[in-house]
């Protein structure tokens, strides 16, 4: 007799390799759509300060970001400073120049356009890895929920579009990077190899959920260290609709 316990270690091994298979198909077919854009962040701003031991006062309520938050837009963001941790309104983006099909007459070379990159894969590149060798750079990105499109188009078309939550926890983080500009601060999150709940949905990529127990590792840890919080967050504790 196969016990519960087996039974569903059975299961989850079937789905990790059904969810690599699709992944490699995927991959030879270039048909893997992007990551989604797009999360919900619904819980009050006090909610958030609690949560995050935010001193009062913080930013007032003027500048509160819509719950559902897209690229280039302002989202919540807590980071830490010398005063504490602090609750700041980000866009969310990094803008990074990219050649563009458009040649320069005047100088024979492509046109730079402005690409806003919200999710990090490549940690060790020397662009993150100096953004992330400094903790002060790293953040936790508030989020009640987060959003993935299937692999499969419905009658109408279009892809269906997966929400994930922790159902154990109203506001989990992302593992965040921030920076100023000249435009103001802008944010982007880390992204990981998928768990077993995701990668039916999402074979690519998921964001790097942090444990509450690990945030203010993320926040002060030095770079190898925190890099290494970079994992799939345990499929069992998160739930999909």
């Amino acid at each position: 007799m196969v016990s519960e316990g087996g039974s569903e270690a059975r299961t989850s091994s079937c789905r990790v390799a059904s969810a690599r298979d699709m992944l490699l198909r995927s991959l030879r077919s270039g048909s893997l759509p992007a990551m989604c854009n797009r999360y919900r962040m619904t819980e009050a701003q006090i909610a958030l300060a609690t949560r995050y031991g935010v001193a009062v006062p913080f930013p007032p309520d003027l500048e509160v970001p819509p719950p559902e938050l897209f690229p280039d837009r302002p989202a919540y963001v807590v980071r830490e400073t010398d005063a504490g941790r602090a609750l700041d309104a980000m866009a969310w983006g990094f803008p990074h120049q990219v050649p563009g099909k458009r040649i320069d007459k005047a100088t024979g070379r492509p046109v730079l356009l402005t690409k806003k990159i919200t999710n990090v894969r490549n940690y060790t590149s020397p662009f993150w890895r100096s953004a992330l060798a400094n903790p002060r750079r790293r953040c936790l990105v508030p989020f009640t929920a987060f959003s993935e499109y299937g692999q499969h188009r419905a009658a109408d078309g279009k892809l269906p579009l997966h929400w994930f939550d922790v159902p154990s926890r109203a506001i989990v983080s992302f593992a965040g990077v921030w920076r100023p500009t000249e435009q103001g601060a802008v944010f982007a999150f880390l992204t990981c190899a998928p768990n077993p709940l995701v990668a039916p949905i999402h074979p690519k990529a998921m964001p790097v959920l942090l444990h509450e127990e690990d945030e203010e590792r993320w926040l002060s840890c030095p770079f190898e260290d925190a890099v290494a919080l970079a994992q799939p967050y345990p499929s069992q504790l998160m739930a999909v609709n």
